[in-house]
């Protein structure tokens, strides 16, 4: 048995010929014994296995924000043309987003508000991917319903689109349709936002900030009040990974516990409150340190713990707890008794996950096909979308409903 590698091949037994050897560590054609192979991974030289990165999507397309090509909506996933180096992606409503593995960026829907980042203001929508500029390299992004904010490898952080409340960061309110820096900072490593104009960004240092609306709180600065360039939250440098719902946020910490902020309401906050009360700075839920990802959506919260557990809260409409009811819920339940649950990806009121075995399952609301499962019919517990083994992530949309897919292999 052979393995195709940027390198060559490795096989089991050595082969008759002398490999060519690269001094500098770069790629070289040529057959590899595991020997050789086990040094150069040692030595950090051997390049990793080139991995298929397709993209699918279902649901809501009047805008062409599947990217199919029509603007006819999908109930089944459809891939969206014939890549294979899809790697960040994120939707809101009419607009997609995704960066591939060479570090380019796309966008298709509408571009309205400068969304496009094409120095259109209000460009016709657009039903395929369209490169955003000529760069290489974007990292990953946020698209909010009518503002983008984006890292790119070099860890600085750029932004576009509309500015009613400064959601770009930028210490004014001006809109702006093409990309323009946040900053001079080079160690932004992930930005997230939801429905509301707030965006949450995670440094290199493990702290937190935030900016823009802040409605509910949902900044996590103790206030409600609108800001237009990032504000730390807290003094923590421990922080390691971010989610932002339609109005509640959420991170967890280097040491597994998790914290919740914003819109109480539905008991989305997993603080054991169902009443309409908002926190506007971090509270941890619980005393629990085994939390590993979270994924937020309006009003609803699935996490995954270390050991493999899938746990949701806050508002049950359709099931998008995907505990067998509609009861919402205040503070976490286990969601059935796997544990191989892997990454937690939300919508409006619905839900997809996927396993470590590749699998994706998603439940709850079902507006437009988001679910991907063929039909219109909502589930108050996870169904399999397809038979696939090969599916990494999903996500959906926090308004009207349509779902990203990648695969991975």
């Amino acid at each position: 048995m052979s393995d195709r590698y940027p390198g060559g091949l490795i096989r089991k037994t050595p082969p008759t010929i002398t490999p060519p050897v690269d001094g500098e560590g770069g790629s070289a054609p040529g057959i590899w014994t595991l020997e050789q192979v086990a040094y150069y991974t040692k030595e950090g030289e051997w390049p990793q296995k080139v991995l298929s990165r397709e993209l699918y999507a279902s649901g809501y397309n009047l805008f062409g924000n599947l990217g199919i090509n029509n603007n006819v909506s999908q109930s089944s996933p459809v891939q969206i043309g014939s890549g294979t180096t899809w790697n960040a992606i994120s939707a809101n409503y009419d607009t997609s987003m995704a960066t591939t593995t060479d570090g380019k960026l796309y966008y298709w829907g509408s571009g309205t508000h400068g969304r496009s980042g094409t120095g259109v203001e209000s460009p016709n929508s657009v039903s395929s991917p369209v490169q955003i500029g000529a760069l290489t390299n974007w990292s990953t992004m946020t698209v909010m319903p009518e503002a983008v904010a984006a890292v790119k490898t070099d860890g600085t952080l750029w932004s576009w689109g509309a500015n009613s409340y400064g959601e770009q960061g930028r210490n004014n309110t001006t809109q702006s349709s093409s990309p323009s820096a946040v900053g001079s900072l080079t160690n932004w490593s992930v930005v997230n936002s939801g429905l509301d104009p707030t965006v949450l960004a995670l440094k290199t240092d493990g702290t937190i900030w935030s900016w823009g609306r802040n409605q509910f709180g949902s900044a996590g600065l103790n206030d409600e009040t609108a800001r237009s360039s990032p504000v730390q939250i807290g003094s923590g440098t421990d922080w390691a990974y971010i989610g932002k719902g339609a109005y509640h946020s959420g991170a967890i910490k280097t040491n597994g516990s998790l914290w919740m902020w914003g819109y109480g309401d539905n008991g989305g906050l997993g603080l054991n409150i169902s009443q309409a009360i908002n926190v506007s700075s971090p509270t941890q839920v619980g005393a629990l340190t085994t939390w590993s990802k979270i994924a937020l959506g309006r009003g609803v919260t699935l996490a995954v713990k270390t050991d493999g557990t899938l746990w949701a809260w806050g508002r049950n409409g359709g099931g998008s707890l995907g505990i067998n009811n509609t009861v919402s819920k205040s503070s976490p339940v286990q969601v059935g008794s796997q544990t191989n649950w892997k990454t937690p990806g939300i919508g409006l009121y619905s839900s997809l996950v996927t396993k470590t075995d590749g699998t994706l399952w998603s439940w709850g609301a079902n507006f437009q096909g988001e679910l991907g499962r063929t039909n219109l019919a909502y589930s108050s517990s996870p169904i399999q979308v397809g038979s696939e083994t090969n599916r990494d992530f999903a996500t959906g949309t926090q308004d009207e409903g349509h779902s990203l897919i990648r695969t991975l292999g």
